[in-house]
């Protein structure tokens, strides 16, 4: 049995995408038993939202006060889900927004290809001289996404988590959805190296609303493959966006990581890693 319950990276309705308050999935939080808690709203400033997504001010002032609330009864970390973007505007965005607002811990993601995200499928297809839009190949499409995952290791600001790598598989309008190392195992190689090279640590984000059955983001291949590799830093995330999906899957992650070889989960909080036992 686990010492502590963990549940880092979740959103509220202060992401544009959430669907309850931050103070009824904290309170929803503790009455599951979470010890460490972690919110993680949308900053996307690549895909054109006003504030990334999120009114940083609001946030940062109102989760801080909650965090105030909670001390000594569940450990509330005020993160933030920064969407990664090679374009420069974009990563200066990203900077001045960590430096100003100092999360406890930050997650770095890629949503979007070209200020589209995956989840609009844009990314999955180009348009012809004709004006016809036509499916790209699959590994044209996971190669682009791979590369910018790649690049967004090495983005000059603080970041402690890579999140649901393979976020494309949950959109992807192939037959094979799979991001597979038959495939992709050069470009996966080089990204789990890397974050093993950089000290971050690796998501399982257990929400994957494209699929009834357990399918984290990262796969479990990947995730072993990772473990080969040496990487042992690995986070849980519900990725909740309503109080009824806190802890969603927690116990199948748990028995994958343990089956795997795990023996804890990294909890990031203020450049300090908290290794809590599975």
């Amino acid at each position: 049995m686990q010492k502590f319950l963990t549940d880092i990276h979740n959103h509220s309705t202060y992401s544009f995408d959430g669907v309850s308050p931050l103070a009824e999935m904290l309170k929803t939080a503790q009455e599951k038993g979470v010890a460490f808690y972690g919110v993680s709203e949308h900053f996307d400033f690549d895909e054109g939202k006003v504030g990334g997504g999120t009114n940083a001010e609001e946030y940062f002032h109102g989760a801080r006060h909650l965090q105030e609330d909670y001390a000594g009864a569940m450990n509330v970390l005020v993160g933030a889900e920064i969407g990664f973007s090679p374009l420069p505007e974009f990563i200066e965005q990203n900077r001045a927004l960590i430096e100003k607002y100092r999360p406890d811990f930050v997650v770095s993601s890629v949503h979007a290809c070209n200020g589209e995200d995956y989840h609009k499928q844009t990314p999955f297809y180009q348009t012809t001289c004709e004006g016809v839009q036509i499916l790209r190949p699959k590994k044209e499409a996971y190669r682009e996404y791979l590369s910018l995952v790649r690049r967004g290791l090495d983005a000059p600001y603080s970041y402690d988590i890579i999140g649901h790598f393979g976020y494309p598989t949950r959109y992807a309008p192939y037959a094979d959805k799979t991001l597979s190392l038959a495939e992709f195992g050069e470009e996966i190689d080089g990204i789990l190296k890397a974050i093993i090279q950089k000290n971050k640590i690796l998501e399982v984000n257990a929400s994957n609303r494209s699929s009834k059955t357990f399918s984290p983001c990262a796969s479990e291949e990947i995730v072993r493959r990772y473990f080969a590799l040496g990487g042992r830093q690995v986070s849980y995330a519900s990725d909740a966006h309503t109080t009824e999906s806190i802890l969603r899957r927690r116990e199948e992650t748990v028995e994958m990581l343990k089956n795997i070889g795990f023996t804890y989960i990294t909890v990031p909080c203020r450049g300090e890693y908290i290794k809590v036992e599975i």
